[in-house]
């Protein structure tokens, strides 16, 4: 718990993502696809998946994506990594890695789980479990009994 609380308080770094990402088309490409069309469908994407939406770029061994009155409401990617690279609106690159990232499109929620690895210019964060909050920037993690690890870079251009 003091963990994700000194995260939350800490953090100096935007992981906030791109705004205009979301009303980019969405590619899709995958080796093997297994896939309904319908409204309320899973689509499973397997081998060298990529998905790409504006900054947004997306790679995963597998991908499960899930739509409800036929519009996307979750994405499961699986991989060793999967990987996950945006950037924000103020240009800072981010990039993360974990076993399995679950992004659900109703609350605009990361869940990065297994070796997760957030890397950006100002700073790391590495867990088993971390929660990114794409409409806040807020990142969570820990609280499964892993511990959380940072490293902050400092601010560079400013007086010493």
């Amino acid at each position: 718990a003091l963990s994700s609380l000194l995260l939350a308080a800490a953090l100096p770094f935007p992981a906030d993502a791109k705004t205009t990402d979301r009303n980019a088309p969405m590619d899709v490409e995958a080796d093997r696809t297994d896939a309904m069309l319908g409204d309320d469908s899973d689509s499973i994407l397997s081998g060298n998946v990529r998905i790409t939406q504006g900054t947004l770029e997306v790679g995963a061994e597998k991908a499960v994506i899930r739509r409800k009155a036929g519009e996307i409401s979750e994405i499961v990617l699986t991989g060793s990594p999967a990987t996950l690279k945006q950037v924000s609106d103020t240009g800072e690159p981010m990039n993360a890695r974990a076993s399995q990232i679950v992004y659900t499109m109703s609350t605009d929620v990361v869940v990065l789980t297994g070796g997760v690895v957030i890397e950006q210019p100002r700073g790391n964060l590495r867990g088993e479990t971390i929660k990114y909050d794409l409409a806040t920037g807020r990142l969570d993690g820990g609280g499964d009994g892993s511990r959380v690890q940072m490293r902050i870079m400092p601010k560079t251009g400013g007086a010493n």
